[in-house]
């Protein structure tokens, strides 16, 4: 009998009551269970609700012979892998080459040793059963090999955003801080300057009332340097510098905003702030150019509460999406005049709302959409269509990681020729306090 504890079963198919008694006997005494059948397609019925280990089958039989009922288990995933051994009278040489050929794995002929017969049995069953533990054996080697691939393909992706966060994050946070000391600088002089400014015009008020008649020389002097224009003009250019600062202060925040360091927990974040300063970082590209008119952007913001989220990932989310948006635009200019390209302005709409227990935020262009073989693509770690040196890769992949394994969200698109594309970030608005960060935070556009 096999080592294993499960006794195995044998179906036998043989039209001749003799041969299924003998057989039968032989077996059930050596510890098989045996089932039998007496025609090909009793057999097939048989096999379909109740799997055997191994086959004995005859040849000649009423209805389909045995080469054919060979030939439908071999055809039958399900059945395919059931050793067969032909058990017949016929002995010449070309029926055994074709027993073998229609896939069976031994044939015996009658008269035959009841012995060989067990003796064959028992090592087929052996080689099916090692056939099936290595094939196990095969199936889950591979799926460990796959497993350390996608966790070297994780661990890849982490280390890309690590490095990135750090040298982008450092960058910007440095320019934001270097802004705001001569900023500061400006915006705490201005006011004492308008100050100084009337002070000097009333003292002048005052010296003209003491001198109603002044010389020649001095009102010559206050003709030459149009004296009326400067106190007229000069408090408006005092006041349109203190409007300067405070704009450049307000870009120094968006810069700060974008380039937030998260904790290693999820923080209150409006939204709507982190979509804002990244604009402002593309400021550059959506300003006309010699090719182009400028992108126009659509803002339809709705009414988000603020998210717990780690708010540094998701500003490179939507740095991710609003670049390659930007992208497409300028690809879909190629060939264009810049008079064909002003009839249908390019543009980038921005809707965001709420949608039951999720912040829905809608990014989408009417730039050339994406080709059905590329869209297949999008979201694979290593997929780019840009040239070499301008993409790695790894933006998209690294953009729906952030949003679905970091924030339990979800990240779609869809995209039509001609009509452009459409991305879908969609955020839990309640959060798990307990989800841990892993610092994986930034990485630059695919």
């Amino acid at each position: 009998m096999l080592a294993n504890s499960r006794k195995s079963l044998i179906l036998i198919v043989d039209d001749t009551p003799a041969n299924l008694e003998i057989l039968s006997k032989a077996l059930k005494e050596s510890g098989f269970i045996v089932a039998v059948e007496t025609d090909g397609e009793g057999a097939l019925e048989q096999v379909s609700y109740h799997r055997p280990d191994l086959i004995l089958l005859d040849v000649q039989m009423p209805g389909i012979d045995g080469f054919e009922t060979c030939r439908r288990l071999k055809a039958n995933p399900e059945t395919k892998d059931i050793p067969i051994i032909f058990a017949t009278a016929l002995n010449d040489i070309t029926h055994k080459v074709k027993g073998l050929t229609v896939g069976a794995v031994d044939y015996v002929t009658k008269p035959f040793q009841q012995e060989e017969v067990l003796a064959r049995v028992k090592v087929h069953l052996q080689l099916y059963q090692l056939q099936q533990e290595l094939e196990q054996r095969v199936e889950e080697r591979t799926a460990s090999l796959q497993q350390a691939l996608d966790n070297l393909k994780q661990a890849q992706l982490q280390l890309v955003q690590g490095e990135k966060m750090s040298a982008l994050g450092n960058l910007v946070a440095g320019v934001a801080h270097e802004i705001n000391n001569p900023v500061g600088f400006l915006k705490g002089n201005i006011p004492p300057a308008q100050e100084y400014v009337q002070d000097l015009f009333g003292l002048i008020d005052f010296l003209l009332t003491k001198l109603p008649h002044p010389n020649e020389e001095v009102e010559e002097e206050m003709e030459a340097i149009d004296f009326d224009f400067i106190r007229e003009d000069l408090p408006n250019l005092l006041n349109s510098m203190n409007v300067g600062v405070d704009r450049i202060k307000n870009i120094s925040t968006s810069l700060r905003t974008f380039s937030r360091e998260d904790k290693d927990y999820k923080t209150a974040f409006d939204l709507h702030e982190g979509i804002d300063s990244t604009i402002l970082i593309l400021k550059h590209r959506l300003k006309a150019n010699n090719k182009r008119p400028a992108i126009e952007v659509i803002k339809d913001y709705g009414n988000l509460p603020d998210v717990e989220c780690f708010p540094g990932q998701l500003n490179q989310v939507f740095m991710n999406i609003l670049a390659n948006a930007i992208d497409a635009l300028d690809d879909s200019c190629e060939g264009r005049t810049f008079a064909e390209i002003e009839t249908k302005p390019n543009q980038i709409t921005i809707q965001t709302l709420p949608q039951g227990d999720y912040a829905l935020i809608r990014i989408q262009d009417n730039g050339v959409g994406i080709p059905e073989a590329v869209s297949q693509q999008i979201f694979e770690q290593g997929f780019t269509t840009k040239q070499v040196g301008k993409g790695t890769g790894l933006g998209m992949a690294i953009a729906r990681q952030i949003v679905e394994q970091k924030h339990g969200g979800k990240l779609s698109f869809s995209s039509q020729p001609g009509a452009g594309t459409s991305f879908t970030i969609e955020l839990p608005l309640v959060s798990d306090q307990n989800q841990s960060m892993s610092y994986c935070t930034d990485t630059m556009i695919a």
